[in-house]
């Protein structure tokens, strides 16, 4: 698909970029937005979910985390399970699970049956990931990994933009019901264009290392302390991020025909994020990632500032949607960079440390609800947060400098 260069010196940068990435990739972005948007679209019918099974939001917003335990926990043991299928196998199975899951959330009759199809999704959410980056990661050139990473990620960055607030809009319009839905069909084209893009695996391509030596791989503190810094991130991003909408219903005062067009632009902003985290990773990763978290404690102090104002406080979402997707891609390509010989069960793990912060975060948002905290005070977990994942990454990258990194 790459130009020749005589053309590739005719034709802008921008279009370069598109035009050197496989069909596969865009397959796979397409599957992660359905994915993404399935996760993170509770939060945007909230609401009208928990009057119609008669719970309370709070515990209506649980549904978040459980999800997210589901992947945490599911992820890396259904990885390794895995392991002896090819990567298109493994991606295509995920994907119709995925599927027949969220039409089964679609007809749930109680909050119970909604909760265990909720775990079905998730179980597999994981191994896509983790199967997908490694795809990825094989159909680029090492130059181009970080481009290719920010393209397959923002699948979920597109979500953001389309998918909370397209789901939020068909809640409203025709019942929480139809969101499910849509996003079932979302799942069904995704599956019919990944059995028709994805590569066939090699022989031995695939072939993964005993499980001691996968999980050896593992224990570098680029690794680990990349796991850290991301769980952190997600506690701030989902304490306030599951409860958004009724803050910007409660607190914000805005009217509830306008709430999507907030979501939209949270999601603009996190697909600039995820372009200039992709452009971060292809020029100097760790300082642009410290700079983007040190940003997100700022922009978490100010939006308790800009709570009561509406236009104050769509610019504080616009940019936290930049800052909450440009720190993801540096460091799952740190992971992948470090931990080579283990890149599935590295890659699992790395949606396994998203689910456990947006588990956390959901849970701690619920938990301080239920404590009397109001709203308009969610955005301080984020101060902290932000502040505490910059140190994390400092000390790593601190580490790095003084014992070389994991891979040259």
């Amino acid at each position: 698909m790459a130009a020749s260069v005589i053309f590739s010196r005719q034709i802008p940068k921008q279009a370069r970029w598109a035009s050197s990435m496989p069909l596969a990739i865009y397959a796979l972005a397409l599957a992660a937005f359905a994915i993404g948007t399935a996760e993170f679209i509770i939060s945007g019918i909230l609401p009208p979910l928990a009057g119609d099974l008669s719970v309370t939001i709070p515990t209506a917003g649980l549904l978040v985390s459980a999800y997210a335990v589901g992947v945490a926990i599911g992820g890396p043991i259904l990885t390794v399970i895995a392991a002896r299928f090819s990567p298109k196998a493994v991606i295509v199975t995920v994907m119709i699970v995925f599927a027949l899951a969220q039409g089964l959330c679609a007809i749930a009759p109680d909050y119970g049956l909604l909760l265990l199809a909720r775990l079905l999704a998730a179980g597999g959410h994981g191994v896509f990931f983790g199967a997908g980056s490694v795809v990825v990661s094989r159909l680029v050139p090492h130059e181009r990994r970080g481009a290719a990473f920010s393209l397959f990620i923002g699948g979920i960055t597109i979500a953001n933009l389309l998918g909370l607030p397209g789901g939020s809009a068909i809640g409203n319009a025709f019942g929480w019901r139809m969101a499910f839905a849509a996003v079932g069909l979302l799942g069904v084209i995704a599956t019919i264009v990944l059995v028709a893009q994805l590569p066939p695996t090699r022989d031995g391509e695939h072939a993964q290392s005993d499980f001691p030596s996968q999980v050896r791989a593992l224990r570098h503190q680029q690794v680990l302390l990349s796991y850290l810094t991301i769980t952190i991130v997600m506690i701030a991003a989902l304490t306030f991020g599951t409860y958004q909408v009724p803050i910007l219903l409660n607190v914000t005062g805005i009217d509830p025909s306008i709430v999507p067009l907030y979501l939209l632009l949270g999601g603009v902003g996190s697909v600039i994020g995820i372009y200039a985290g992709g452009r971060a990773t292809d020029w100097r990763p760790m300082p642009s990632l410290i700079v983007v978290l040190l940003l997100q404690a700022l922009f978490y102090g100010t939006m308790l500032l800009a709570m009561h104002d509406p236009i104050l406080m769509a610019v504080n979402i616009f940019v936290s949607g930049v800052t909450g997707f440009a720190f993801s891609t540096p460091l799952q390509a740190r992971v992948l960079h470090a931990a080579r010989e283990a890149p599935n069960l590295a890659s699992s793990l790395v949606s396994t440390a998203f689910n456990i912060g947006i588990a956390g975060g959901a849970f701690l948002g619920a938990v301080l609800l239920n404590a009397g905290v109001p709203y308009a005070q969610l955005p301080a977990v984020g101060i902290v947060c932000g502040l505490a994942a910059a140190g994390v990454a400092a000390w790593s990258w601190l580490l790095e400098r003084r014992h070389g990194p994991a891979m040259a």
